[in-house]
């Protein structure tokens, strides 16, 4: 948000410098992004008062000026402004006045000739000292402008503007009183309120009054005010002060009506609506939208509402969308000249997400969402009232006020124990101090035996529990105020190995070829669909999300990762993988929601990265050995065991579930193609792992065995078998009859083809058996080996290959 610091002086004039209020306000929490002038540091600029226009002798658009500076002769200016006449007053650089450039040595203004006729000046429109053109021409300044003053000080350019980055909890700060407050209580100072009068109704204007209002919507609005304004005189503009408050503050002046509405939000902070009186049909309705009904904004966008919106409406339709925007139909132009103007207190939960739906971000919006003091709607309207009758002439009409005290945000007293302050802050504050701090910012503080009992004021929604006071408190006593010790640890000899481990298992990815994604924990809804299958669970919808695209928790790391395949192919990465770790979440509420620590993988295009020879597109086998980086390297192979997927978004012949020890671990295998096809996607391969037993597993010890003096021996064996019988179904069989002279197992050969039948297959293995306390003869491993081609005849149906 960006405020004058002139303004502010108006509300509290501390003795300090630019820089100091800057720091005091980042230091209080209110972080100053940038600070800067009204204009560019000129110099030698002044008013003046164009005395004669003559025509030039030899140029016709150009005009031969006497200007007024205050000096003893008047100055001879050539100038081709179009709006240069007799009486105006404008800005006059000098002979050797420095105007602001590109250059940084500036542009200097020099004694010049124009076509033979001398000129020593230059008349300066908006733009030649740093201001914004209104119009093609010179700067016209008031009437009253005095002449010979300097332009700077005339303008309040060397004005400081704060640019102020308002964090979200502080709704209270977006404005000028809000920001004037925080000043006052850090220094101790009083606020100077500007006078505020009500408008008394007109006596010819008492029965006009505003339009009758009916807020059904109680809960989203309970407190409502409206008052009418009419016979406005339109020939006024907005009084220069104002117009500058606006565009130092980043607005736009539009029109006075507009001008006074903005006005009051960046003072007070409140959002004011002001609807052209003559267009409204029938009574005021503030009540939730019909689905389907529609309205043409300010902004001349036409949106669908849902039914869950604010909206304001007559008895032709809506007329506004509550606390974010104005309908077109019922908008103030340079020719209303009845209104009728709207103040009111939305509650933060029916405006939130709404103006991010159609897109939209107002300055409303920006505040409703956030809080809007309650108390604050009669003040505002009082202020914008005065402001529109002293200026323009005005009739006020009644105000009609409607009003639902018990839907009004409760203000719950918190209670601080004092003792607790010194606990957390580290020092010893006086109580009489964090009285004096809390009251000036506008609690309502009772003083205890040994606490304070604390109601937070009407404009405060961030306050709830006494670490919020004692965070206050700590504030405006001052960060650099409280020493710097350090605190007294109980050190624990535990050690929490996790981070450490997923490091490791990340490094092995990386050696692998992957690379770590940081994403979001929120999801597209309309990805999560297409990502969809009953094991996965429901899917949990965000109540305010940051954007229409990440509006659900994601319930795999997939829907994280695929948006980020999407991104890379679509700028020629032909080659990507991509793994990450974070949390899935399924659970269709809150207090259903399950949170399990993930690890995911994505892979797409070649096994390796572009070369002359033997590059392939990834397979399953390729993803199945990446996976299997994950694990430790001392792990037994028989505790592994992969099962068909039956996962309605992979490919059904080319994944599978993973297990260890009959665990279920997680899933692997290729996207299915009608997915991938959806997602404009090629063969795309992912995998994801629980975290949790992948870390069990690392943290295992295995006791290191000395190695067999005595020599292994290795039996090949070969066999037919049904294709349908897996792999790990055979090699378990194997060792379990083999005993423990087996020490390693493999299969080394597939055959299918010629001399085997069909439906069946050749498996070879070799068997590597071994003993640690005496060499193995012929006769024992002849038995061993028999013994496992038995079983694997006797249980599936094998066959041994002579040959």
């Amino acid at each position: 948000m960006k405020i004058s610091e002139q303004w502010l002086r108006q509300w509290v004039n501390p003795a300090n410098t630019s820089e100091q209020l800057a720091e005091q306000l980042t230091m209080a929490g209110l972080e100053i992004d940038d600070r800067y002038a009204v204009a560019r540091p000129f110099s030698g600029v002044v008013v003046g008062e164009v005395i004669s226009v003559e025509p030039h002798p030899d140029a016709d658009k150009l005009r031969v000026t006497q200007v007024n500076i205050g000096s003893d002769q008047p100055l001879q200016i050539v100038c081709g402004a179009p709006n240069v006449r007799v009486g105006m007053k404008a800005p006059v650089a000098t002979v050797g006045a420095v105007l602001p450039s590109n250059d940084k040595a500036g542009f200097h203004i020099k004694a010049s000739e124009l076509r033979g006729i001398a000129s020593n000046g230059m008349l300066c429109g908006a733009s030649e000292i740093d201001l914004t053109d209104a119009l093609d021409g010179l700067l016209e300044l008031p009437d009253d402008a005095p002449i010979g003053t300097d332009i700077r000080d005339y303008l309040g350019l060397d004005n400081q503007i704060f640019d102020i980055s308002i964090t979200p909890n502080r709704g209270d700060c977006f404005s000028v009183r809000g920001i004037a407050r925080e000043i006052s209580v850090t220094n101790d100072l009083p606020m100077q309120l500007p006078i505020i009068s009500t408008a008394e109704p007109t006596p010819t204007n008492h029965a006009v009054g505003a339009p009758t209002v009916t807020v059904s919507a109680t809960e989203a609005c309970p407190r409502y005010l409206l008052q009418s304004i009419n016979n406005i005189d339109r020939s006024i503009d907005s009084p220069k002060w104002l117009q500058d408050a606006l565009i130092q503050s980043g607005l736009r002046s539009h029109n006075f009506l507009v001008d006074v509405t903005n006005y009051i939000l960046m003072e007070l902070g409140q959002p004011l609506h002001a609807f052209d009186a003559d267009t409204i049909v029938g009574d005021i309705i503030v009540r939730l939208a019909q689905p389907q009904e529609s309205v043409t904004l300010l902004n001349e966008q036409t949106i669908s509402l849902t039914g869950d919106e604010l909206v304001i409406a007559d008895d032709k339709g809506v007329l506004a969308l509550a606390g974010i925007m104005g309908g077109q139909r019922s908008s103030v132009t340079n020719s209303t000249i009845n209104i009728v103007l709207e103040s009111a207190f939305f509650s933060p939960l029916a405006i939130a997400g709404r103006a991010r739906r159609f897109g939209l971000h107002t300055d409303a919006s920006q505040r409703f969402e956030r809080g809007v003091d309650f108390e604050l709607p009669a003040l505002a309207l009082a202020r914008a009232c005065h402001l529109i009758t002293s200026i323009t002439g005005g009739q006020a009409g009644q105000v009609a006020t409607v009003e639902h005290r018990n839907h009004l945000p409760a203000r719950t007293p918190i209670i601080l124990p004092i003792a607790k302050v010194a606990a957390v802050i580290g020092i010893d504050i006086e109580p009489v101090i964090m009285i004096r701090i809390l009251t000036q910012l506008g609690f309502i503080v009772e003083q205890q035996t040994d606490s304070l009992i604390c109601t937070p004021p009407s404009y405060r929604f961030d306050m709830s529990i006494k670490e919020d006071l004692i965070e206050e408190i700590a504030r405006i006593y001052g960060y650099d105020n409280i020493p710097s010790t350090l605190p007294h640890l109980q050190v624990s000899m535990d050690y929490d190995d996790t981070a450490d481990l997923t490091h490791e298992m990340k490094l092995a990815l990386v050696d692998t070829g992957y690379m770590e994604a940081i994403s979001f924990s929120f999801s597209d809804a309309k990805l999560e669909a297409l990502i969809d299958d009953e094991a996965l669970g429901e899917v949990l919808a965000l109540a305010n999300p940051i954007s229409s695209d990440l509006a659900v928790m994601r319930r795999t790391l997939l829907s994280s990762l695929l948006p980020c395949v999407q991104y890379n192919l679509n700028r020629q990465q032909s080659r990507v993988r991509f793994f990450e770790t974070g949390l899935s979440f399924v659970g269709h509420s809150v207090s259903e929601l399950v949170q399990t620590p993930s690890m995911a993988l994505v892979a797409v295009g070649d096994i390796w990265d572009e070369q002359a020879y033997q590059n392939r597109a990834i397979d399953f086998y390729d993803l199945k050995h990446d996976v299997e980086q994950l694990l430790p390297t001392q792990l037994d192979s028989a505790r592994i065991r992969y099962e068909r997927s039956e996962l309605d978004f992979l490919h059904p012949g080319q994944s599978a579930k993973f297990y260890i020890d009959n665990h279920y671990i997680g899933w692997l295998g290729q996207l299915h193609p009608n997915t991938a096809k959806q997602l404009d996607l090629p063969a795309t391969w992912v995998a994801q792992l629980a975290l949790a037993p992948l870390l069990t597993l690392a943290r295992e010890q295995h006791p290191i065995a000395t190695p067999s003096k005595f020599p292994q021996v290795r039996r090949d064996i070969a066999i037919l078998i049904d294709s349908d019988i897996s792999l790990q179904i055979l090699q378990a069989t194997i060792r379990e009859t083999a005993g423990k002279l087996l020490t390693n197992l493999w299969l080394f050969d597939i055959y299918q083809g010629e001399n085997v039948p069909t439906g069946q297959r050749s498996l070879a293995f070799a068997l590597i058996w071994q003993d640690s306390t005496q060499t193995l003869s012929d006769e024992v491993v002849k038995a061993a080996t028999d013994t496992v081609i038995q079983a694997l005849t006797t249980q599936h149906g094998a066959q041994l290959r002579d040959s």
